[in-house]
């Protein structure tokens, strides 16, 4: 189970809208809240356009044991950066927290060559939840399933299938 960390970045689903709040499941113990207010250019008339079961990229303010984690979707000088809702039509699924380490890592090898394979959409949350998208659902799922097997290869095995997967 996923234990909320100050600062993380994490992929949470919205279960529930309770008046300016949203309530997100973000894997762990307790649901998170978001403020309408925590996206770029919200105001009390500009609302972001949020429904239940949308995916948000963002990160926590607040994280401790005595308090329900918070969420938002912009950094200390209010812009975005690549947080807020992630797009409806790619694929989120579960790896372990391990392996979302491996993958944020600076000039990580996996996803470089990846990115040879096809052109895709990354989110990757501290939260072991990952959402990829490329330009047909085929190469989603194909770059879906060497993700997940990437937990379990070697450098060299991974080079091979993606080998395999060029036709080199």
């Amino acid at each position: 189970q996923y234990v909320p960390v100050k600062g993380d970045h994490v992929i949470g689903i919205v279960t529930a809208k309770a008046g300016d709040v949203f309530r997100l499941d973000v894997g762990g113990s307790e649901p998170a809240s978001l403020s309408y207010l925590a996206f770029e250019g919200a105001t009390k008339r500009n609302r972001p356009n949020v429904q239940v079961g949308d995916l948000i990229y963002g990160q926590f303010v607040v994280a401790n044991k005595d308090m329900e984690p918070e969420m938002v979707c912009i950094d200390s000088s209010g812009k975005s950066s690549g947080m807020g809702i992630i797009g409806q039509d790619g694929f989120l699924f579960k790896v372990s927290l391990g392996l979302i380490r491996k993958l944020l890592a600076p000039k990580c090898e996996i996803i470089q060559e990846l990115s040879q394979l096809y052109p895709f959409e990354l989110v990757l949350g501290m939260n072991g939840r990952i959402w990829v998208k490329a330009k047909t659902v085929q190469q989603t799922l194909i770059i879906v399933n060497i993700l997940e097997a990437c937990e379990y290869m070697t450098a060299e095995q991974r080079k091979q299938a993606l080998a395999k997967l060029s036709g080199t």
